[in-house]
């Protein structure tokens, strides 16, 4: 294995790191996978939202075998205070189509299926593997890897970087800082076990539809945060995630929060007399085109997580990793079909298909959302709802008290937060920060 030489090697068996692998292995370069995990997907025990457009770019037939759970038929968003939920939500029977836009999967069997598929496509991977040390030549361009396995060095032409946002091998060697608290998330997440008829009864599905819950508010305790609940064939997936620098500065516990967020009336009908078998923490990047490291270099590139690469505002994150894993493999391959050496004036192709892409063009046009959102998330996380939650309850309860003045009063309770907390300029700089 040491004397070898490959076309490339990819760090990582996630989302990017396997559409990276996949795309040049089944286009005939030489490609080694390492992956630290005991197997790919060991440590993503979670539920996620998987994007069919942008797998089918790179496995076009994916739905014969892929491990897909249920088809998203309906998305609901909830503003919730401590006892209740403002929604809007969105069905629709055109998602019961041929081949549907979204699914949800188990990432533990997703990841590991299309690590099979780098297999087959031709590509060497080695699990339960560190990659310890970028190999350089004396003028510090990377050609290769040092592992915690293999004594000497492994050589290769181009290091695809897919370790994920708390990989320690970029920022180790200087491609990368060490991500910043506030531009990083903690997600706590629980697997909840019921019979599939169970799930269907309370969502009011059929035939291997979903539906996907997100919701907002007193939930996150003023912290900017997100909590979701999606379905699978036979399970929930079920969490909540904030900043690490909000649990930095407020001291709150990531386990509390999920149990408060369970425990909410709800929530809790839907994941009664559940099973628990699962319980997982994961980082997530949130600080959108702004916290974009440098993606490319002399011999090495970064996808994924690893490179911030996540769409915090619509809650999108392994349609880019596929997409910039799939991107940098185009890219590797041209730059290899040119004869031209791996530098970084050649594997700047990578950084221009990015641009061209709605992976930049979506993460650029909402630059200053994640900003917006962490800064002044009292007003979003706490005020918001609980005035949302009032008005509607003056709307919904019925007495003696005259229309007009429980208008006025909601009125009343609307000017007092706004002179409070500046609600007025938050709507405006969320209207052009969405422009």
């Amino acid at each position: 294995m040491t004397e070898e030489k490959f076309d490339a090697i990819v760090i990582g068996a996630g989302m990017a790191g396997n559409a990276a692998a996949y795309t040049m292995a089944s286009r005939g370069l030489k490609v080694l996978q390492l992956e630290r995990g005991e197997y790919p997907g060991s440590k993503n025990v979670q539920g996620a939202i998987m994007y069919s457009n942008m797998l089918e770019k790179i496995i076009p037939d994916f739905r014969d075998d892929a491990p897909l759970e249920r088809h998203l038929v309906e998305q609901r968003f909830w503003m919730m205070d401590d006892t209740s939920h403002v929604g809007m939500q969105y069905r629709s029977d055109d998602f019961n189509e041929s081949r549907p836009n979204r699914y949800t999967v188990i990432r533990a069997q997703f990841d590991k299926w299309f690590s099979r598929k780098v297999r087959e496509a031709g590509a060497t991977v080695l699990c339960e593997t560190t990659v310890t040390e970028l190999a350089r030549d004396a003028d510090g361009n990377v050609i290769g890897v040092h592992t915690d396995r293999i004594g000497d060095v492994i050589l290769a032409d181009v290091v695809v970087l897919a370790e994920g946002v708390n990989g320690l091998l970029g920022t180790r060697a200087g491609l990368r800082e060490t991500p910043k608290p506030e531009t990083v998330a903690l997600a706590v997440k629980e697997m909840h076990f019921l019979p599939e008829e169970v799930i269907d009864q309370r969502f009011g599905l059929k035939a291997n539809e979903g539906c996907v819950i997100e919701a907002a508010g007193t939930i996150s305790r003023s912290m900017a945060g997100l909590a979701f609940l999606y379905t699978n064939k036979e399970s929930i997936s079920i969490g909540i995630g904030c900043l690490v620098s909000d649990f930095a500065a407020t001291m709150e516990s990531p386990y509390d929060l999920l149990e408060n967020f369970k425990n909410h009336p709800s929530v809790r009908p839907l994941i009664a007399d559940s099973e628990v078998k699962e319980y997982a923490a994961h980082l997530i990047p949130e600080g959108g085109y702004k916290a974009i490291p440098q993606l490319f270099g002399n011999g090495w590139v970064v996808a994924g997580d690893a490179a911030q690469l996540n769409n915090a505002v619509h809650r999108e994150g392994s349609n880019l990793a596929m997409t910039s894993g799939r991107l940098a493999g185009e890219a590797i391959l041209q730059v290899k079909k040119r004869g031209d050496p791996m530098v970084k004036e050649n594997l700047a192709l990578y950084k221009s298909k990015l641009d061209k892409s709605f992976v930049i063009k979506d993460l650029r046009k909402y630059k200053d959302m994640p900003a917006l959102l962490h800064t002044n998330s009292r007003n979003f996380f706490t005020t918001y709802p609980q005035l949302l939650s009032q008005a509607a309850q003056n709307f919904m309860r019925v007495d003696s008290t005259p229309k007009l003045d429980k208008e006025r009063a909601t009125t009343a309770a609307f000017v007092k937060e706004r002179s409070r907390w500046g609600l007025v300029s938050d709507a405006v700089r969320l209207a052009f920060a969405w422009r």
